[in-house]
């Protein structure tokens, strides 16, 4: 594209806002075992994670025996540079090999087909720490480049994290809030709630540098975590489906947030969260009642008469404890279905923020239709002048992914990394394998202060900002390229696998080689998408067209 192009089409990046550019926190995880899903992988998931979308593969590498490993504060800092990973905080030991994996401000799998997925949680007022009131180093996201450069399973990466937040200390790094993982391999998938246990922790002692429990997702099961703990009652009895730190109890008798003498179960959920709140609510109603709706009578939210979201008085406000930790759903999950969810923006609920009759302009017939600016992503400035309630989507923001993992397939082709940048609604979904050995540079360049023409995540940003001109009629236009490429993506599965299985068995070097080709030419191909789209939409819907 012309140079001069750009100088005018710049700065409608910033007139409207950059609304796809925003850092949301607010991650939704899906889990699902292997004999829930339609081809028997097991899966885990990751939206809205931070600003750091700069996915870029680390090699496997050897250290000296008794070397120190450092531990990093700002991996979710994109201003620091590719390949430097922040402030060095401390120390732990070094192992003396380690696995290659993909990194991002939260990384997420590695060559051996570990993958986890991330949501920040709530915990009470009391265990709440943050790097100036503690002496924790631990974050979620250090946690998880441990894991994935370490362990080849679940269950070794859920031994791993809780051995390093109690002898380190948790530290939160999404304010002062807990972390959820949802840990999977090929075999199975846990969930491992970590909460902080407050700024009086001190290293070298006794005491635990954080409360933490894990259930496993069983294996014909599904899961969500919303940013809220999930966790009931554990059962240290049975270790194969549950583990817990030894304090994990104690530190509540201690607040005096359960009484063991009251003949009450210990609920891990009621004890460290505070009152729950509505877009955590919302997203567990979604899930089960979309996905395992014979499961219970769910509460009704749909919109079964017009905007019965302008009557908030009548709205069910069901407790967390009303949703199960994991159900067997109604038919079996594929990552398509994840996918769906991921894009979900509550349509026909009384969560659907186009519904707002706000949206609403005479049709010249004497009736009343939707505006064609109309949005399921209204900006704050837009809310503010319709007077829309907010209402939280599934997912809006950052990057994420769906972990595909397979474990009748060898690592490097079994394991599928399918990833998007910025809005998920908007973006496509590219399966990046488990053996790929190099990352396009599109999809590891973002600065969010600087456009960038070479920057996949901006090439999407730039859509998702164009789609304001007209939304009702534009994202046609992107569902009209992106969507058979994404399905070409999924067609093409088998004959990648039978291929690439081939070439590793062959060689296993020119296997890899096969995949990081394919890989790199799929996200290219996605970029000149992005990029022929933007030109496609500024033309189309610019306001040089608008007359009175």
């Amino acid at each position: 594209m012309k140079s001069g192009v750009i100088s005018w089409i710049f700065p409608l990046v910033f007139i409207l806002g950059l609304a796809g550019a925003v850092p949301i926190h607010g991650c939704t995880i899906i889990g699902a075992g292997r004999l829930a899903t339609v081809d028997g992988s097991v899966i885990t998931s990751h939206t809205d994670a931070c600003e750091n979308s700069r996915v870029h593969l680390v090699p496997a590498r050897k250290h000296e025996k008794g070397s120190q490993a450092p531990v990093y504060y700002g991996l979710q800092d994109p201003q620091v540079p590719l390949l430097e990973y922040g402030e060095i905080i401390g120390y732990i030991p070094q192992v003396e090999q380690t696995f290659a994996y993909f990194h991002s401000g939260y990384s997420h799998m590695n060559e051996h087909q570990l993958a986890l997925g991330e949501s920040t949680t709530a915990q009470k007022k009391e265990l709440q720490v943050d790097r100036e009131t503690g002496k924790q180093i631990i974050t979620v996201e250090q946690a998880m480049v441990f894991a994935l450069q370490r362990c080849r399973t679940s269950r070794e990466a859920v031994e791993l994290i809780t051995s390093l937040v109690e002898k380190y200390g948790f530290l939160p790094s999404c304010g002062s809030e807990s972390e959820t993982l949802c840990i999977a391999d090929p075999q199975e998938a846990w969930i491992l709630e970590l909460f902080s246990v407050g700024p009086d922790w001190e290293p070298g002692t006794d005491l635990l540098g954080a409360l933490w429990a894990a259930q496993r997702i069983p294996d014909d099961q599904v899961s969500i975590v919303p940013n809220w703990s999930i966790i009931k009652e554990i059962d240290l009895s049975r270790p194969q489906e549950f583990m817990a730190s030894k304090n994990y109890m104690q530190v509540a008798i201690d607040h005096g947030w359960y009484d063991p003498n009251s003949g009450a179960p210990f609920i891990w959920q009621e004890a460290y969260t505070p009152l729950p709140r509505e877009w955590g609510l919302s997203r567990l109603w979604l899930f089960y009642s979309m996905f395992a709706s014979s499961y219970k009578e769910w509460p009704d939210k749909s919109l079964n008469k017009p905007y019965k979201n302008y009557d908030p008085y009548h709205q069910y406000l069901e407790p967390p404890s009303f949703y199960p930790f994991s159900a067997k759903p109604d038919r079996k999950l594929s990552v398509r279905d994840v996918i769906a969810f991921q894009r979900s923006v509550f349509e026909g609920t009384i969560y659907d923020m186009t519904a707002d009759t706000d949206w609403l302009i005479p049709d010249g017939e004497g009736g009343m239709v939707k505006s064609p600016l109309t949005t399921p992503f209204p900006t704050p400035d837009m809310r503010n002048l319709l007077d829309i309630t907010f209402r939280r989507n599934v997912a809006k923001g950052g990057y994420g992914m769906v972990a595909q993992l397979r474990s009748w397939l060898p690592d490097p082709v079994g394991g599928i990394y399918w990833y998007f940048l910025d809005n998920q609604y908007v973006s496509t979904y590219v399966p990046i394998y488990a053996g790929v050995q190099e990352i396009s540079p599109l999809y590891s360049t973002f600065d969010p202060d600087k456009y960038d023409q070479n920057s996949t995540r901006w090439a999407v940003d730039f859509v998702d900002n164009l789609l304001y001109l007209k939304w009702q009629e534009a994202i046609k236009d992107v569902e009209a390229v992106r969507d058979p490429l994404e399905q070409s993506f999924f067609d093409q599965i088998p004959e990648v696998d039978e291929k690439a299985v081939r070439l590793l068995n062959q060689n296993p070097k020119k296997g890899k080689r096969y995949l990081t080709a394919l890989t790199r030419a799929r996200m290219e191909q996605t970029h000149r998408m992005y990029l022929d789209l933007r030109d496609e939409l500024i033309v189309k819907y610019t306001n040089n067209r608008v007359r009175p």
